[in-house]
């Protein structure tokens, strides 16, 4: 994976994230705003070994602020709402007689 890649996969997970923390978007918004000019910031690094360093050092800070309880929409996997209401399978009709 490039470091342009990696760095982004890392924007990403702190945008995510920083919603596990605030989950109403007009209050993340401001957030996101403040995690992309960090990123911003550093954008024009070219140096292969900054770079890397960047990197292991935003992975840490994104250890160190995971949430303990991440918030999981409803209806998502592993949600309150998950599977709740099922339909039922379908089922054939019962087969016609031939007279």
């Amino acid at each position: 994976m490039s470091s342009r890649q990696a760095a982004l996969s890392l924007y990403r997970r702190a945008l995510k994230l920083a919603l596990d923390w605030t989950v109403q978007r007009h209050l993340w918004r401001g957030q996101a705003i403040y995690i992309r000019s960090l990123f911003e910031k550093n954008k024009d690094v070219s140096d292969p070994r900054l770079q890397r360093a960047l990197l292991k050092e935003t992975e840490k800070l994104l250890e160190h602020w995971k949430h303990p309880d991440p918030y999981i929409h409803p209806t998502a996997p592993g949600g309150s709402k998950y599977e709740r209401n099922l339909p039922t399978p379908h089922q054939d009709p019962p087969p016609r007689l031939k007279f």
